[in-house]
């Protein structure tokens, strides 16, 4: 028995398996391996913001720095993107879309939405209505994968307890001391008066 899937999981079914199906179409349209994901995201990129850096486009794409200059290099050598000197910055580059990456990317999309027109027409009314309603929710779905979870307030500290009073030390008095008998002076003998005998 297959473990119940959420809503969550169809969506990336349906996402990954329609991206699967354009590339296969795409390139029994062409008949040449079609772009990959991560070229043509970066394509498109550049063709947004014409003059893009390396760290700007990496930043873009959520891509490591070097995986975007890999891309760069293979595209460079492609004939689909041409590197220029930043005026800014002689160590930094600025990129730009060939003529042949402008055409590639028009034949591309064309293609694409040729593939899903014709799909979107073999479905009934009633389906082809509920995914036109369904793209505003789609549209702020993505919206709100691109924002960053907002974490959640942290637990206050537990309270820190009082430091306790410490009671008053009790008062020790000296215990007096016995007083010392004052030692008794010597009894001197009477001395015997004149007419007493002696």
């Amino acid at each position: 028995m297959s473990a119940p899937t959420s809503t969550s999981d169809d969506v990336l079914r349906l996402v990954v398996g329609m991206r699967r199906v354009l590339r296969r179409r795409l390139r029994a349209r062409f008949g040449r391996p079609p772009l990959r994901g991560a070229q043509a995201e970066l394509l498109q990129q550049v063709e947004a913001e014409p003059g893009i850096g390396v760290a700007a486009a990496a930043r873009a794409l959520y891509l490591a720095g070097n995986s975007v200059s890999t891309l760069v290099n293979q595209l460079v050598d492609d004939g689909l993107l041409r590197r220029e000197a930043d005026p800014a910055d002689r160590r930094a580059v600025r990129l730009f879309l060939t003529p042949g990456a402008v055409d590639r990317l028009a034949r591309r999309r064309a293609a694409r939405r040729e593939l899903l027109d014709d799909a979107f027409a073999r479905l009934d009314t009633g389906e082809r209505t509920a995914i036109t309603a369904a793209l505003p929710a789609l549209e702020r779905l993505l919206a709100a994968l691109e924002e960053p979870p907002v974490p959640e307030p942290a637990a206050p500290p537990p309270p820190t307890p009082e430091p306790a009073t410490p009671e008053p030390a009790a008062t020790v008095r000296p215990t007096p001391e016995p007083a010392t008998p004052l030692a008794s002076a010597p009894v001197r003998p009477a001395r015997p008066s004149a007419g007493e005998a002696p």
